[in-house]
């Protein structure tokens, strides 16, 4: 970026959350110091403190005394919400992970789904289960829209979820969730381990970059899940 004025903190923001988002900065690399941005953007390094500071207040950059600043590995959100990675949370709980992948497709979605993508184009289909002991723990139901993440379509999800690729490769800005209590269906039952009809815990939740879907997922939790979340530090 370049300017015969000074650049003031929110167009360093902009900029800098552009590079972010543009993947010319990566999660986890270490952007340049302050002296080299303010001599980049022509302007004060206090100025870019502040854009600095403000994207780490978002969770998008992470700054450490001595050690820099760099992109968060997991960006955005995490001051009203974390999407956990599911393999780390069935750990946490003292539990042997697993992970089988049931699906893998390139479908249409229908109208339902094209409304809460907010594209009528192609999306990735994915439904695989994670195991905390051997045993059923949730089923992942998600969608990956192709239009925001081109990339998810060389991914195989065999050995690596969907879950846990998209929050180390994919920047988000906000999320919309859904909790609710319902009884399993025909299609999930049997891959829960479940009858059909037995009470299940869902979470839906819809990942946006700015105005672009990046992904709607449905979790269905097996009897026995408990949510857990944080509020305040």
């Amino acid at each position: 970026m370049s300017t015969a004025q000074p650049a003031g903190w929110q167009a360093i923001q902009a900029e800098v959350l552009r590079r972010v988002h543009a993947r010319e900065w990566p999660p986890g690399h270490v952007i340049p110091g302050e002296i080299d941005l303010a001599v980049e953007f022509g302007c004060a390094r206090a100025t870019v403190n502040r854009a600095l500071q403000a994207l780490a207040d978002e969770g998008i950059l992470e700054r450490r005394r001595k050690a820099g600043t760099r992109v968060a590995k997991f960006p955005v959100g995490r001051a009203v919400l974390d999407i956990p990675v599911i393999r780390q949370d069935i750990k946490e709980r003292g539990l042997a992970y697993d992970y089988r992948l049931s699906h893998r497709s390139v479908a249409e979605p229908d109208v339902d789904l094209a409304a809460r993508l907010r594209t009528t184009k192609p999306a990735l289909h994915i439904r695989a289960v994670h195991l905390a002991d051997g045993i059923p723990f949730v089923l992942e139901d998600r969608w990956i829209n192709l239009q925001t993440v081109p990339q998810a379509k060389t991914q195989s999800f065999e050995d690596l979820s969907a879950n846990e690729w998209l929050l180390h490769t994919v920047p988000y800005t906000k999320i919309d969730v859904s909790l609710s209590a319902e009884a399993a269906s025909a299609e999930d039952a049997p891959l829960l381990g479940l009858a059909p009809g037995k009470p299940v815990f869902t979470i839906e939740r819809t990942t946006w970059d700015h105005v672009a879907s990046v992904t709607f997922v449905t979790l269905t939790y097996a009897p026995g899940f408990a949510l857990r979340t944080q509020i305040g530090g």
